[in-house]
C-alpha cells in the first residue's frame, strides 16, 4: 500500500456498528468513529508516558468509560457523544502534559540544538517512530563502539533533551517525514529502527535490516523482543558503512519551557506592535494532494510574525528559510506531535499573562489532518474553547455534514481553501 493510499483507508470508514447505528443514526456512528479515533490517540500518548513512569489511573478510567460507550445499543444521544468526545480531549492534555514531564524528567531540561544532517563515515543505524526511550536504550548499547546513531522523522525531536543530543554515538539526523522513508531508507545503507507508528510496509530493498519494536510490526518483518538491540547492532556490522555526506544543519529544540523563558520579551514586543502575530502550522502530514497550502501559508506570512510548528507536518515548511525577528528565529521548531502539550502550554500560558482568553491571542491555528493522533489534538483544543481553527487539506471523511456543521456552528472550524497566501495575508489584516 502506497502513501495515498494509506491516507484515502484512513479518511474512508465502513460502519461495523450494528443496524441500529447505520443509515439515518449515521450521525452517532459519525461521533462514534471521532471519539474512536481520539482515544486511539490518546493511548498511544498514555503508552509513551507509561514506559517513562508517568501514569493516571482517571485516564484509564475515562478510557474504559468512552470505549464502553461506543458498543452497541449503548448511546443513540449525539450530545451525550459529542460530550464524551470533548471530555476525551480534556483527559488526552492530561496524558500530553504526563508525557511531556516524563520527557523531561528522564532525558534533561530541553534546550535549542544544532542538529547536522546526512551521515559520516562508519557503520550507521537509523531510528524512526517517537519512542525516546528505545532511542535511549539502543544508545546505551553501542557506547564505546563506532557505530553511529542517526535520528529519522519523529525521531528528530530527541536532540533538543541534553542527555540524548550530547551521547558521542548520536550522529545527527538522516531524512525527513514519515511518508518519504521508502525512498530515504533504501539511500540509507545501515540498519533502520522503527520504535512505533508511521512506519510503512517495507520493500525488498531494505526489509532484511528494518527492524521492529513491541506493538509495531511489518510482514516478514524482524521484531524486537524487550529493549535488547544486539541483532540491530549485528546487522549493522553486517550492512555497508554510511558515507561521510553531511548535507547541513538546523536548529531544533523551542520546547515550551525554552519559549516561556522569554515570554515577558514577547509580550512586550506584541504590546509595542513588534510582533504582529503567532502561526502554529503544523500538524500529521500525508502524501495526498493539496498539503502544499501549508508551504505557501507559511512562506506568505509577514516578517513580523512568528511560526510555532510540530509534528511531521512541520516538513512541509521546515526548509525554507523564514529569517530572523527580534533576534529569534521565525520558525521555531518545537518538536513532533508529542510535543503538542508545548503549543497549548504557550497559548495558555500567554493569555495568562495578557489577562484574555485564547480566543483574543494575535493567534492562528493552520493544521494539517491525517491520523489518529491528530483527532486526540484537535478534541483537546475544542476541549478548551479554542475557535477558529484552520484544517486541511480534506474534511475528516468520518465526520457526517451534519456532526460538522455542529463543530463549526460551535467552534468557528474552518477548512482550508485555495487561496493560502490570500489566507495568511487576511490573517493578520
Amino acid at each position: 500500500m502506497n502513501c495515498n493510499q494509506c491516507e484515502q483507508t484512513f479518511r474512508q470508514t465502513a460502519c461495523v456498528s450494528s443496524p441500529g447505528t447505520c443509515g439515518k443514526d449515521e450521525n452517532m456512528h459519525s461521533l462514534q468513529e471521532l471519539l474512536l479515533y481520539g482515544l486511539k490517540g490518546m493511548a498511544a500518548y498514555a503508552h509513551h508516558a507509561r514506559r517513562l513512569g508517568q501514569s493516571d489511573p482517571d485516564v484509564a478510567a475515562f478510557m474504559e468509560e468512552a470505549l464502553f460507550a461506543t458498543m452497541t445499543n449503548v448511546n443513540f444521544n449525539m450530545d451525550s457523544l459529542l460530550a464524551l468526545c470533548m471530555r476525551c480531549g480534556e483527559m488526552n492534555l492530561k496524558v500530553m502534559e504526563m508525557l511531556d514531564r516524563g520527557h523531561v524528567e528522564t532525558f534533561g531540561q530541553p534546550a535549542p540544538a544544532t542538529v547536522r544532517h546526512g551521515t559520516v563515515a562508519g557503520p550507521g543505524i537509523l531510528v524512526t517512530g517517537h519512542d525516546l526511550l528505545d532511542l535511549w536504550n539502543l544508545l546505551k548499547q553501542v557506547e564505546g563502539t563506532d557505530i553511529m546513531v542517526y535520528t529519522h522523522g519523529e525521531m528528530l525531536p530527541a536532540h533538543m533533551y541534553p542527555k540524548l543530543h550530547r551521547h558521542p554515538n548520536l550522529a545527527g539526523n538522516f531524512g525527513g517525514a514519515w511518508q518519504d522513508q521508502k525512498r530515504e531508507f533504501a539511500q540509507f545503507p545501515g540498519a533502520i529502527l522503527a520504535t512505533t507508528n508511521c512506519v510503512l510496509i517495507p520493500p525488498e530493498s531494505y526489509r532484511d535490516r528494518l527492524f521492529t519494536t513491541r506493538a509495531t510490526a511489518v510482514p516478514q518483518g524482524q521484531c524486537i523482543e524487550g529493549d535488547d538491540f544486539s541483532a540491530v547492532i549485528e546487522a549493522a556490522r553486517r550492512c555497508a558503512p554510511c558515507p561521510d555526506a553531511v548535507t547541513g544543519e538546523s536548529v531544533v529544540g523551542f520546547h515550551h519551557s525554552v519559549l516561556l523563558a522569554h515570554a515577558e520579551t514577547l509580550l512586550d514586543a506584541v504590546k509595542a506592535g513588534q510582533i504582529r502575530r503567532f502561526f502554529v502550522i503544523g500538524g500529521c502530514d500525508g502524501a495526498a494532494k493539496g498539503r502544499n497550502y501549508f508551504s505557501d501559508y507559511a512562506e506568505a506570512t509577514p516578517q513580523d510574525t512568528f511560526i510555532l510548528t510540530l509534528g511531521c507536518g512541520k516538513y512541509r515548511i521546515r526548509d525554507h528559510d523564514y529569517g530572523e525577528h527580534l533576534g529569534f528565529p521565525r520558525l521555531l521548531d518545537m518538536g513532533q506531535c508529542n510535543d503538542a502539550y508545548g503549543a497549548i502550554r504557550v497559548a495558555t500560558a500567554l493569555a495568562q499573562a495578557m489577562n484574555c482568553g485564547v480566543n483574543e491571542l494575535p493567534l492562528t491555528l493552520v493544521i494539517s489532518w491525517f491520523e489518529q493522533k491528530a483527532v486526540a489534538v484537535l478534541l483537546t483544543l475544542l476541549s478548551l474553547g479554542v475557535k477558529g481553527i484552520t484544517l486541511g487539506p480534506n474534511p475528516p471523511a468520518f465526520i457526517t455534514p451534519d456532526v460538522f456543521q455542529v463543530l463549526q456552528e460551535r467552534f468557528d472550524l474552518r477548512l482550508t481553501g485555495g487561496d493560502p497566501r490570500g489566507d495568511a495575508a487576511r490573517a493578520v489584516a
